[in-house]
């Protein structure tokens, strides 16, 4: 850590020789007597004039330094702990409104499977904000980046080891309703683009959180797969099904004709792996993200930044308790006499 003071105000450390001022004699408070040595020495008297005129000079300089402003500059230390570096991409779209299934849905008539999600199950993009909100807030050695999408990705913030940031980001998520459409292949180029000229330190995932697909054309593919290779960056999807949707497993050819199955399909050939959970439920959600935290537990290098400090009202309040202790002083000593 830089531990060089600097000044605001570096123009008022010339006054600092008026400190010697208390040192010299002044006459108007001395006596004239013919003789002194049959008086006995004044050891308390001399002890309080030493101790005045070194408070008188503390004072003064404590004053100086005040209104030179003395501070410690903004610093980066080193830091090692253990975790990742993860940018939080989180589907705004209309969709993540819906409900999902209720805890007990299994124990649900399948005929009544649906009327019972969309009344009591709880919101998509509630549950996953609760959640990652938690996994933010359990992972304090982590850089976190933030980012909304739907037609468009949303930046909301950038790296920081802030979890207040982070969680006023992701309850600012919940404001409004979201848009209809959903870009996912221009959001993963965004978040990927997150990475750009930092310098490599420990795990790097996008963690995706969504409930749909979308078919990616050949170009935005390939930029896609450069950009992970680029940036060593590996993907996790939580993919939050709805009722009746079909499994990211599904074989053959049929499946490739649903958009959530065959981004999933892609997202197989990233270079830098990829994990995918599929969520029906709250609970399933929660057991994803917990899954994701035990993955994501590598050494990782940061600089951690510590803000600017001032010094200026510590040197006034030395100044004041000079001050107040001159005047405490001047109440115990005799005055001279004319």
């Amino acid at each position: 850590m830089n531990g060089i003071l600097e000044f605001a105000h570096p123009w008022a450390l010339v006054l600092l020789p008026l400190a010697v001022l208390p040192l010299l004699p002044r006459r108007r408070q001395a006596l004239v007597f013919p003789h002194l040595g049959w008086l006995p020495p004044d050891r308390a008297g001399a002890a309080l004039g030493r101790a005045w005129r070194l408070l008188a000079m503390a004072a003064m300089i404590a004053i100086v330094l005040a209104i030179a402003a003395p501070m410690r500059p903004e610093t980066f230390v080193p830091r090692t702990g253990r975790g990742a570096e993860i940018v939080l991409l989180i589907d705004r779209s209309r969709s993540m409104d819906e409900r999902m299934l209720p805890a007990d849905w299994r124990s649900i008539d399948p005929l009544n499977l649906r009327y019972q999600a969309a009344s009591r199950g709880e919101p998509k993009g509630k549950v996953a904000r609760e959640l990652l909100a938690r996994f933010v807030g359990e992972r304090p050695d982590d850089r976190f980046s933030l980012m909304f999408f739907s037609t468009h990705p949303i930046r909301v913030v950038r790296f920081t080891q802030h979890d207040a940031v982070v969680q006023a980001g992701i309850t600012a998520g919940g404001v409004g309703r979201g848009l209809s459409d959903t870009d996912v292949g221009r959001a993963l180029l965004a978040a990927i683009a997150e990475y750009d000229q930092r310098a490599y330190t420990g795990s790097r995932i996008v963690l995706l959180v969504s409930d749909g697909g979308a078919r990616l054309d050949a170009a935005t593919r390939k930029r896609i797969h450069a950009a992970a290779l680029r940036n060593r960056v590996s993907l996790a999807w939580i993919y939050l099904r709805s009722v009746n949707s079909q499994k990211l497993d599904t074989p053959g050819e049929a499946g490739e004709a649903v958009p959530e199955i065959a981004l999933h399909r892609f997202f197989q050939t990233l270079p830098g792996g990829y994990r995918a959970y599929e969520a029906d439920d709250p609970e399933s959600v929660a057991r994803a993200v917990a899954d994701v935290g035990r993955q994501q537990n590598f050494p990782l290098d940061f600089s951690e930044r510590v803000p600017r400090r001032d010094f200026s009202g510590a040197a006034l309040a030395a100044a004041i308790a000079c001050c107040a202790l001159l005047f405490t002083l001047r109440a115990v000593t005799l005055r001279g006499w004319s």
